[in-house]
């Protein structure tokens, strides 16, 4: 078995601490549907926030989700001018037989313009 990385994003209409566990959930669920994984596969994960984000920490919903025995860790993105607004992002380092071609990186909604050499 190896230890992989999946990517992924989302941006939120809102910073609102419920509509953040909505989205962050959601952007788990489908990188863990997509790359045919449980929370049993998964290693770490990392969460970051664009500086604009307040309501809530993006590890939350992991927890909220079951993800419960897995280290979680939230950081700030860095504060680029003109960089898009409402963002989470995530790096999840699992286990995995795939390939490293065969991950599957996802990109919800207008996040998916943040990476269009490997959204899926």
């Amino acid at each position: 078995m190896a230890v992989r990385a999946v990517r992924g994003a989302v941006q939120l209409e809102r910073d609102e601490a419920g509509h953040m566990d909505e989205q962050v959930g959601a952007l788990l669920t489908t990188i863990l549907e997509r790359n045919g994984l449980t929370a049993d596969d998964l290693i770490s994960i990392w969460f970051t926030a664009t500086p604009d984000l307040h309501s809530d920490f993006p590890a939350a919903a992991a927890r909220k989700l079951g993800i419960v025995d897995v280290p979680l860790i939230c950081a700030q993105e860095l504060d680029i001018e003109g960089a898009m607004p409402r963002v989470v992002r995530v790096l999840a380092h699992i286990e995995s037989d795939r390939p490293r071609a065969g991950i599957a990186h996802v990109y919800l909604g207008a996040a998916a313009a943040l990476r269009k050499d490997i959204a899926q």
